[in-house]
């Protein structure tokens, strides 16, 4: 099974505006309700692979029934802890033209000690061996900075995989616990490591400190320079074709559910970097925190481009 954890799920409420103007009001064109959260979305992507998942969080108040009949509505597996405080709703607002957005996140709700151990009891009531934990998202306020890596070496212990996908401390102490994947961009690679990464060069020198650190599978997203992969000895560059990206939010948890979906099958190296990058660019193509078809990704598949670093793409 595999299984998606998002701490803070979140109501995306995006509006659509001609353009964006600041100190004068501005009227939308358009207004778009999504429900995510990074977990969620990975949840809702992996399914355009076919892939069934089980996903869990904190949820409460109206924002967080939103989200639990749109998981239900697309026939997602639930596993909520209900929580006293309302669920967070973000605001993204976005040119008509797709060139310039403004995302605005809210902490989320305090997430008081009973509502984490009942968090933990269905952990351990649900977890098997041989699953993929997917651990996806910012913390919010009342949970320790180190709630990833207590979870992970929970998981670890009863014998399932982890993939990381968060930033700042709460990235950096999940990483103690070692997890089996981490999916890092660039920003949050390059404020966890001290140094820049503009480039496939400086990347592939990132991803070989991760794997010093015993991580496993590290993939590093590039944006539009597509991801740098590595598996043991191997570093795999994958770029994606050139599109024409609507809507950038949420084409990372895309290319998490590409990357898991991949791993979870038992694909290559290459092959994982590839479904990667083609599920996250079919998800920029789309309007909203959106995700791309399994036709659609298939043909982006077709067109991504790999190759062993430092070759030449």
């Amino acid at each position: 099974m595999i299984v998606t954890v998002t701490p803070n799920p979140v109501v995306d409420r995006t509006l659509t505006v001609p353009r964006i103007v600041m100190d004068d009001m501005v009227r939308a064109t358009d207004v778009r309700e999504d429900w995510g959260g990074k977990g969620f979305n990975v949840s809702r992507a992996l399914q355009s692979f076919g892939q069934e998942s089980v996903a869990m969080g904190f949820l409460g108040g109206a924002a967080g029934a939103k989200l639990a009949s749109g998981l239900r509505a697309h026939d997602i597996q639930l596993t909520a802890v209900p929580i006293a405080e309302e669920t967070r709703t973000n605001i993204v607002i976005a040119e008509a033209d797709a060139k310039r957005y403004i995302k605005v996140n809210e902490a989320g709700p305090i997430i008081s000690c009973e509502e984490q151990m009942i968090f933990f009891e269905y952990v351990d009531n649900s977890v098997q061996a041989g699953d993929i934990w997917a651990l996806c998202g910012s913390l919010p306020p009342g949970l320790p900075l180190n709630f990833y890596a207590q979870l992970t070496e929970r998981l670890h212990y009863a014998g399932a995989k982890v993939l990381l996908d968060t930033s700042g401390e709460a990235f950096r102490l999940g990483l103690s616990a070692r997890p089996d994947l981490i999916k890092p961009n660039d920003v949050e690679a390059a404020a966890f490591l001290g140094e820049a990464i503009a480039g496939p060069g400086q990347a592939a020198r990132a991803v070989d400190k991760f794997v010093e650190m015993g991580i496993t599978l590290v993939s590093l997203s590039l944006g539009a320079a597509g991801l740098m992969l590595a598996s043991g000895p191997s570093r795999i560059w994958a770029k994606p074709p050139s599109v024409y990206a609507q809507n950038p939010v949420g084409a990372g948890d895309a290319l998490v559910a590409g990357i898991v979906w991949a791993f979870s099958k038992g694909l290559s190296p290459a092959e994982i970097a590839r479904w990667g990058v083609a599920s996250g660019t079919a998800a920029a193509m789309r309007e909203g925190v959106s995700v791309g078809t399994r036709s659609e990704i298939e043909t982006l598949y077709a067109q991504v481009r790999s190759a062993t670093w430092p070759e030449d793409l």
